[in-house]
């Protein structure tokens, strides 16, 4: 079986951490670089949720997009939540290992796994300097509104579900996508020409201000919906590294919804 470190130098190549934007804080949060790997779990979020079911599992090293420390910290004290699961993921011989922005703008990336769940064709990148985003084109047109009910019925269900701006008749033929949050990539989408642009955390200006500008049609999921693909695309390059190096790894996928909203109501009553 493979070192930690063996594994590690391979996650590295896949997802460079100095393809890193410099506000991130990605790579080895904890485990002893000397000591065996026999299973892994991929997941969105490094929550005690997670190393709770990689214990269950028997897992040696938990790989996640989110961070756990994205800023700076001085404790790991277990009475705060991020310092327990770092008490918990030692105590339990579990590494923990980061790929955020530098698995964003690999190829393939975050936004790959999201259009390959959507059953898109990639054409190219949404903003090529940095290879972020994904433009595709769908294999027939299709109205938004069938657009948004492809997204609900092929990404996790959540809370939020599929949130849409624009008319939901309109026709889609190209369209941008970018796991995580979007909205600040709007003019990139404008300038690509695309019909409709699939992300998430939409917030109100930026989409008021988009629909106002041009006929976009905007489709807007859950955060971890938008990233969860990328935990199976992930898990199916570590299989392929295991099978080359003989290393004979068991590679699982978190089912657990880490998204924290809990539940969606829709009020019926209007503006006084």
């Amino acid at each position: 079986m493979p070192r930690l470190s063996e594994v590690i130098a391979e996650l590295d190549a896949l997802w460079p951490p100095e393809r890193a934007e410099s506000w991130d804080a990605v790579g080895t949060v904890c485990g002893d670089p000397d000591a065996e790997v026999t299973r892994v779990l991929f997941a969105v979020d490094p929550v005690q949720e997670i190393a709770d079911e990689a214990i269950a599992l028997g897992a040696d090293l938990i790989v996640t997009h989110h961070p756990l420390y994205l800023r700076g910290t001085t404790t790991v004290a277990a009475g705060h939540f991020k310092g327990r699961v770092v008490h918990t993921l030692i105590k339990n011989d579990i590494a923990l290992h980061v790929a955020h922005t530098n698995a964003d703008t690999a190829d393939p990336g975050v936004s790959d796994a999201l259009a390959g769940a959507l059953d898109l064709r990639v054409t190219g990148p949404l903003v090529p300097e940095n290879n972020l985003g994904r433009i595709c084109e769908l294999d027939r047109p299709e109205t938004l509104a069938d657009f948004a009910a492809r997204a609900a019925k092929r990404l996790p269900a959540t809370a939020q579900g599929i949130r849409v701006a624009g008319d939901p008749a309109m026709t889609v033929r190209r369209v941008a996508v970018s796991g995580g949050s979007g909205d600040s990539l709007f003019d990139a989408v404008r300038a690509a020409g695309v019909d409709a642009f699939l992300t998430a955390d939409l917030r109100h200006h930026p989409v008021s201000e988009a629909t106002q500008h041009s006929p976009l049609g905007l489709v807007d999921a859950a955060h971890w919906a938008t990233e969860w693909p990328w935990c199976e695309q992930a898990a199916a390059q570590l299989d392929e590294i295991s099978d080359r190096h003989g290393w004979d790894l068991r590679v699982h996928v978190s089912k657990t919804v880490t998204d924290p909203w809990s539940s969606h109501h829709t009020s019926p009553g209007a503006p006084n």
